[in-house]
């Protein structure tokens, strides 16, 4: 609960995750289209392709894949790299906005990158201009990208000059790859090629705003961690006027927008199944309203987290052989018979929604937290 102090409102942990649990969708599915849930939640994480499914799953009542693929097939969605230069699903719309103002944090990300050494001296705007060139004639993989490119500069490393347009040309991955059961090498073309449009950069205040409504209250560096961008103290100073300002029970100044509303922390929380990577464990420099008995990292790789009253409690991950889907769930917790049935439930709806034909067992096996 909210409590009052001289420093301003101070929000415990079980409010701020139960907010968070709130804007995002995980206190209760509700019958929303794919774009409106995607544009609320400033993209979903898509480096694997079946997670924006997974992560849908969760959130929408009834929820049917097709309607998700469909928008990729009809370029309404696209999978872009953005915040912290990792691969989101975004509406189109939202590529276009917000694509020049992450550039800068791909553009950081290059200049870090051991491709940039392998690259040395060359002039990169030629480079740049022949592989969109290249791009905006065909879709083309990577490994073609770089083959076309080292035609062109045989001199030169032809994955360092591929990778160079990855982290500095606008380039979305094209169907088939991220449709419903289907499955295809990632290939590229430039966002203005697919989309037939040119990019209108969004503000950085829209963008800090449009995260604050989706994972706040949060601090400076929770907004950083989001998105990788620089500069978010003198943002949040200049947007002060426009939100209210809270603190969490480590004392950090935490920002909202003005009409954020919190969530009551005696508000019960479902079992959710979360996808392998999902940015309501990714958007917070502190986690710790997020976290349960475990908490979300390494361990995690090819796992989704289970998350029971609110926090990381387990991980789930399916392996198909012989025919048939195994669901394993491990569990950092002993559950009450209550949320065991529940987390049952759930198990059986997710892994019918993911092998609907398939024959499926379920393994529950304890974990160490």
């Amino acid at each position: 609960m909210a409590r009052g102090s001289a420093a301003g409102p101070l929000l415990d942990r079980r409010t701020l995750n139960r907010t968070l649990l709130a804007r995002q969708g995980l206190l209760e599915r509700r019958s929303l289209t794919v774009e409106a849930v995607v544009e609320r939640l400033v993209g979903l994480q898509a480096q694997e392709p079946i997670d924006p499914y997974v992560a849908l799953w969760t959130r929408i009542a009834d929820f049917d894949p097709t309607t998700l693929s469909d928008g990729i097939a009809e370029r309404r969605l696209v999978r872009i790299g953005l915040m912290r230069t990792t691969l989101h699903m975004v509406t189109t719309d939202d590529a276009l906005a917000l694509h020049p103002v992450m550039a800068d944090v791909l553009r950081r990300a290059w200049g870090s990158s051991p491709f940039t050494k392998a690259l040395g001296d060359i002039d990169l705007e030629p480079v740049l201009s022949a592989a969109r060139e290249i791009l905006e004639e065909r879709p083309r993989t990577p490994a073609d990208l770089a083959t076309a490119l080292g035609q062109r500069w045989p001199e030169r490393d032809a994955t360092a000059m591929a990778y160079l347009a990855r982290f500095q040309l606008p380039l979305v991955q094209v169907p088939p790859r991220g449709l419903w059961r289907q499955t295809a090498r990632a290939t590229n073309t430039t966002l203005e090629a697919w989309s037939g449009r040119q990019p209108s950069a969004a503000t950085i205040d829209d963008i800090v705003l449009r995260y604050l409504a989706a994972f706040g209250p949060a601090s400076s560096g929770d907004a950083r961690i989001w998105s990788w961008l620089t500069g978010l103290r003198e943002v949040l100073e200049r947007l002060r006027p426009r939100l209210r300002t809270y603190r969490d029970e480590a004392g950090r100044e935490l920002f909202d927008v003005e009409d954020g509303l919190l969530t009551d922390p005696d508000t019960p929380a479902p079992v959710r199944f979360l996808p392998q990577y999902d940015n309501v464990f990714l958007s917070h420099d502190d986690r710790a309203r997020i976290n349960g008995v475990m908490t979300w990292g390494l361990e995690f790789g090819w796992k989704g987290a289970i998350l029971v009253d609110g926090g990381i409690t387990g991980a789930w991950r399916v392996k198909r052989a012989g025919g048939t889907a195994t669901m394993t769930v491990e569990l950092g917790r002993e559950l009450t018979s209550g949320e065991r049935a529940e987390l049952e439930a759930e198990a059986d709806a997710l892994a019918r929604f993911l092998d609907p034909d398939a024959p499926r067992e379920l393994l529950i096996v304890a974990t160490e937290a």
